[in-house]
């Protein structure tokens, strides 16, 4: 940010030097606020390229104002962090138009676009970026040796350099993000130390006034609790405990009365056991269930075996009286 204000104190200089409004005084035709005259209108071009450059800078130190927001300013950190990967991307996306540039004149061809290397390298990175017309296209069919040069420029920058750019964002994005949280508040942090030596102790005591620190915040409703706090609502079913986190003890609240000792403190094995007596009701809970579905199975299967027996004997005993007729 420091470089960011230096290069648009200088761009704003460099305007105020080449106002076209400031050159145009002299010889203003009457007109007391004009930029159309010999001396201005020389000045327009430059003028505007440092307009441009200012108004760049000018939301580029907007940036700071992502702090507002941790997820922001997370997202701009993440993209501060890739632009690394980018740079090698363009520094090897230049290395092959160069190379395939040089190549290219070096070849017999006619073709306008690619007379020269200078020009080559513009129409390569045209290529690259997709600006390369159709009809452009089809002039390299006059000149095969060309059209086969260019195919394995695309293949190697369009679809090799660009998906290898692509994975290397993902794998940078997905090592950082875990880490840029906790990076935006750091940033957020600084940017609060700075701006404190700048805030006047008046208006620091009435905003440390409104923040009610020396009050007593409750802990729930009726519960009066620690003062030194800001107390921050939520629905009673967003954070759902069944054991009470508050620590209570009875007695003096003396500052030099000594901390009362807890009934259990730097024993464990209670808790130990509290896990495995959960761990067991887990797998009894587990066991019944799938018991309770065996016993199922079998029941259904010993009805049907007792049906088909039953039906067996039927089908014997209309036999035998058949028989004895």
């Amino acid at each position: 940010q420091g470089w960011s204000s230096l290069l648009l104190t200088i761009f704003l200089f460099s305007m105020l030097a080449m106002e076209p409004i400031l050159h145009c005084l002299e010889n203003n035709d009457g007109y007391l606020f004009t930029e159309h005259c010999k001396q201005g209108e020389a000045m327009l071009f430059p003028y505007s390229v440092m307009s441009t450059a200012a108004m760049l800078l000018y939301f580029l130190l907007l940036s700071d104002l992502s702090v507002f927001s941790t997820r922001v300013s997370a997202f701009a950190l993440i993209c501060t962090r890739v632009v690394s990967e980018v740079a090698l991307f363009l520094f090897g996306l230049t290395f092959f138009v160069c190379a395939f540039a040089c190549a290219v004149s070096a070849l017999e061809q006619d073709d306008p676009d690619f007379a020269g290397i200078p020009t080559s390298a513009l129409q390569l990175y045209k290529i690259s970026l997709g600006m390369f017309s159709g009809s452009h296209y089809d002039m390299l069919m006059d000149y095969p040796a060309l059209m086969i040069a260019i195919f394995f420029y695309v293949v190697t920058t369009v679809i090799f350099m660009l998906n290898l750019l692509i994975a290397q964002l993902n794998c940078s994005y997905q090592a950082t993000y875990q880490d840029m949280v906790g990076f935006a508040r750091l940033n957020r942090g600084k940017i609060v130390t700075e701006t404190m030596p700048s805030v006047s102790k008046k208006r620091w005591e009435r905003f440390s006034g409104a923040l009610r620190l020396d009050e007593r915040v409750e802990f729930g409703e009726g519960d009066i609790g620690l003062s030194g706090g800001i107390q921050v609502w939520e629905p009673a079913s967003a954070n759902i405990t069944t054991v009470d986190m508050i620590r209570r003890f009875g007695g003096s609240t003396s500052p030099a009365a000594q901390w009362p000792e807890e009934e259990n403190a730097g024993d464990d094995e209670e808790d130990r056991f509290d896990r495995m007596e959960k761990l067991i009701e887990k797998a009894m809970k587990r066991m019944t269930s799938s018991s309770k579905g065996g016993k199922k199975g079998n029941a259904g299967g010993s009805s049907m075996g007792q049906s088909s027996s039953d039906q067996a004997g039927g089908e014997s005993g209309s036999a035998h009286e058949s028989g004895n007729e």
